[in-house]
């Protein structure tokens, strides 16, 4: 999924867009607007980061869940580990915030950014 489209499906509610980046990344570019801001890299393990997705969706694995990252790696890695632990609906936005081959990236798309300077 593009950037583009992930903005569009937040917009109207059909999708939940998650920033799987760092706090420090957060505060540095800010997040994309709309998206939760759940650390893929969560300090207490994967258990933890499986955890906070699970409330994030309010415990629903067939909720449309779009993830990004900064540049798409993450977001693939993630996706893989959601869809092995049941979630059914998982979107990665490939080109990430900052953009690689797939595309431009969320910020020179000019798409909508949350400052987070307290991240």
């Amino acid at each position: 999924m593009s950037a583009v489209e992930a903005n569009a499906m937040v917009s109207e509610g059909k999708l939940l867009l998650i920033d799987l980046r760092t706090p420090e990344e957060w505060r540095q570019t800010g997040v994309p607007a709309g998206a939760r801001r759940i650390n893929v890299r969560d300090p207490e393990g994967p258990a933890a980061f499986l955890e906070k997705v699970q409330g994030a969706v309010n415990g629903d694995k067939s909720r449309p869940i779009g993830l990004i990252c900064r540049v798409g790696n993450r977001s693939t890695q993630a996706q893989k580990l959601l869809l092995a632990k049941g979630f059914a609906n998982v979107v990665n936005v490939k080109e990430g915030v900052m953009g690689n081959d797939s595309g431009p990236g969320w910020i020179k798309s000019g798409l909508p950014i949350d400052a987070c300077p307290s991240c």
